[in-house]
C-alpha cells in the first residue's frame, strides 16, 4: 500500500521520509538524490559562505531534480552571525518547497515564505517551541527526541520521542513529523501508527552512496563497535543541546561545561564549523572533529544508494503495519 499522508499531499512526493539539514553535508547532490528518491530532499542553508551562495545552490539543485526539495535555516549563537535576513529571503524568491527552520523563531519569516509559497517545517525538541511554532502559524511540526542529533534547548529538556511523539500528536494541530535516531521501516511504521505524517532521518542518510562525505567515515560508521552508545550530549550549557560522536574533542567540550560559566568563545575553536568541514571532505579523522550524530548509528550497517535506502524503508514500513494487524488476535477469555 502506498504511504500518503499529509506530508505527502502538501509537498507532492511520494514517500513521507525527509532528509534532514545536515551541516557541510547538506548540499545538491545530497538533496537532489533524496528527492529522485521519493523522498524530501533538503540544502542545508548555512553549509553556503553567503546567501548569494545559496541561491545557486539551489539553481544548481534544480539541474539535478525536478523533484521539490527545501532548504534548512538553523539560527544558532555564533562569535558572527550569519546574516539569518538575506537567507530568508533568498529561500522565498527561490521558491523551494519547504524550509526547515531550526532554533529560532518562525514569526519574523513565515508571512514572507508564505507568500512566496513555501510551506514551513519548524523543528521543535520540546512541547513548549512546538506549541508556540504551531501559534506562529508553521505548516508542519518536527519533533525531534533526545536521542537525535539536535537535543533539546536547556537542561532537563531530555525527553524521547517515544513521549514527545504521543504526546504531540495528542496535541498538536498541524501534521507532526517524527525525528531523532530514526533509520528504519519499523521505526517509520511505529512513527505513522502514533499519529505522524513521515519520519525525518539525518545520520542515516551520511552513509549512502551519494553522501557528499569521506568514504571513510562512512565505512567507520558501519563499524560494528560504532553503536548506539557512540554519541554524547554538549553546548546544553549554552542552551543548544547537540548529540554529537563521542570522541576526544567532544569529551573535551564536556570537561570545559562541566567547569562552569561557559561562554561560546570558551568551545569555538573545538566547536569550529570548519574544522568538521575538513574532517567531512578531506582528512576522514572522525575522532578530530564536533560532527552531529544520532543515536541511530548503532542502526546502521551498509551503504546504499539513496533510492535503495528509501524503497528498503518503505517496504519495512509497510510490512509492519500488515504484520501489527495480523499479531493482534481475537482473545479466547
Amino acid at each position: 500500500m502506498p504511504l500518503r499522508t499529509a506530508l505527502t499531499e502538501l509537498l507532492g512526493i511520494e514517500h513521507p521520509i525527509i532528509q534532514g539539514g545536515m551541516q557541510y553535508v547538506g548540499y545538491a547532490e545530497m538533496a537532489s538524490a533524496v528527492s529522485n528518491a521519493g523522498g524530501l530532499g533538503i540544502i542545508t542553508g548555512l553549509t553556503q559562505p553567503n546567501p548569494e551562495a545559496l541561491r545557486a545552490e539551489i539553481r544548481r539543485c534544480r539541474t539535478m531534480t525536478s523533484k521539490p526539495f527545501g532548504v534548512n535555516l538553523t539560527i544558532l549563537p555564533a562569535l558572527i552571525p550569519a546574516d539569518y535576513d538575506s537567507f530568508a529571503r533568498i529561500i522565498a524568491e527561490e521558491k523551494v518547497a519547504m524550509v526547515e527552520l531550526a532554533a529560532g523563531s518562525p514569526k519574523k519569516y513565515i508571512g514572507m515564505w508564505h507568500a512566496a509559497g513555501v510551506k514551513v517545517l519548524h523543528k521543535a525538541a520540546t512541547m513548549r517551541h512546538a506549541l508556540k511554532a504551531q501559534e506562529a502559524g508553521v505548516d508542519l511540526i518536527e519533533i525531534v527526541g533526545y536521542e537525535g542529533s539536535i537535543a533539546g534547548g536547556q537542561p532537563g529538556d531530555e525527553v524521547g520521542l517515544w513521549v514527545l511523539l504521543a504526546k504531540a500528536t495528542s496535541v498538536l494541530k498541524v501534521p507532526v513529523i517524527a525525528a531523532g535516531a530514526s533509520g528504519t521501516g519499523r521505526q517509520l511504521a511505529a512513527a505513522l501508527a502514533m499519529g505522524a505524517h513521515g519520519m525525518t532521518m539525518a545520520t542515516r542518510f551520511l552513509c549512502t552512496v551519494e553522501a557528499p562525505i569521506d568514504i571513510r567515515i562512512k565505512e567507520y560508521m558501519c563499524k560494528p563497535e560504532v553503536d548506539e552508545r557512540s554519541t554524547t550530549i554538549v553546548l546544553g550549557s549554552l542552551s543548544n543541546a547537540t548529540r554529537v560522536f563521542k570522541n576526544p574533542v567532544s569529551l573535551q567540550i564536556r570537561e570545559i561545561e562541566a567547569e562552569g560559566s561557559v561562554d561560546f568563545s570558551k568551545v569555538a575553536p573545538l566547536a569550529a564549523g570548519a574544522r568538521t568541514k575538513t574532517m567531512w571532505q578531506q582528512s576522514g579523522d572522525v575522532q578530530d572533529a564536533l560532527w552531529s550524530c544520532g543515536q541511530s548509528v548503532g542502526l546502521i550497517s551498509d551503504i546504499p544508494t539513496c533510492a535503495v535506502l528509501i524503497s528498503r524503508i518503505v517496504a519495512e514500513a509497510e510490512s509492519q503495519l500488515n504484520a501489527g494487524v495480523s499479531r493482534v488476535v481475537q482473545s479466547k477469555l
